[in-house]
């Protein structure tokens, strides 16, 4: 590993790892040293990562055990080019061109992203739903998806004003504001509001 590099906390790699870092210097560990080694083993496991990170386990008491690790750049940079952004993109839309192809995929986790707004207890959400009829059930539905496009255009407006917030976010800023208008009558016609 001649390429290694020292981390101390490399959160964006394993937050576990970090953590497990974390109790060991604490000194609350219980565990002996094949213990941790276990668990340090099966924490790089999935997605590759014992190809790129190297564990390795000091101290004898469990209170004097420590974790640390190495990130190997030559392999994560192997295992990048080896694996990840691939993608295969399969179509039946033979007369889009390639751009297209590639945007309408994309657009794809829009739409999930939809389908996950709608799911959310707090924010433009279907459910809970307290309708029986098949009428009030449509109505239901389509004031749900009414709200979802409102929030999606909301988003995107700010996105364009330089806002990069969520609905969720958008709208507790929209709840702080607190602003009212008094109508007044007129002489002829309807009641108007003060100009200012």
């Amino acid at each position: 590993m001649a390429a290694a590099r020292r981390l101390n906390m490399p959160r964006c790699f394993s937050p576990a790892l970090a953590e497990l870092a974390t109790v060991l210097e604490g000194g609350r560990g219980r565990r002996g040293r094949a213990g941790v080694e276990a668990h340090t083993a099966k924490i790089t496991r999935p997605r590759w990562l014992n190809r790129v990170i190297a564990t390795t386990v000091t101290g004898g008491k469990p209170s004097q055990l420590r974790v640390s690790w190495t990130v190997d750049d030559t392999a994560r940079r192997e295992l990048e080019a080896e694996l990840f952004g691939k993608r295969i993109l399969v179509t039946s839309r033979d007369e889009w061109p390639a751009a297209e192809v590639v945007a309408g995929y994309r657009s794809q986790s829009d739409a999930e992203a939809g389908f996950r707004q709608l799911k959310d207890p707090k924010v433009v959400s279907f459910s809970p739903m307290w309708h029986w009829t098949d009428s009030k059930i449509r109505v239901h539905v389509s004031y749900c998806v009414t709200a979802l496009a409102v929030a999606h255009l909301m988003r995107r407006q700010a996105r364009q004003a330089g806002l990069g917030m969520s609905v969720r976010e958008l709208l507790g800023e929209l709840a702080g504001l607190q602003e009212t208008v008094l109508l007044h009558p007129s002489a002829g016609g309807r009641p108007r509001a003060p100009a200012g």
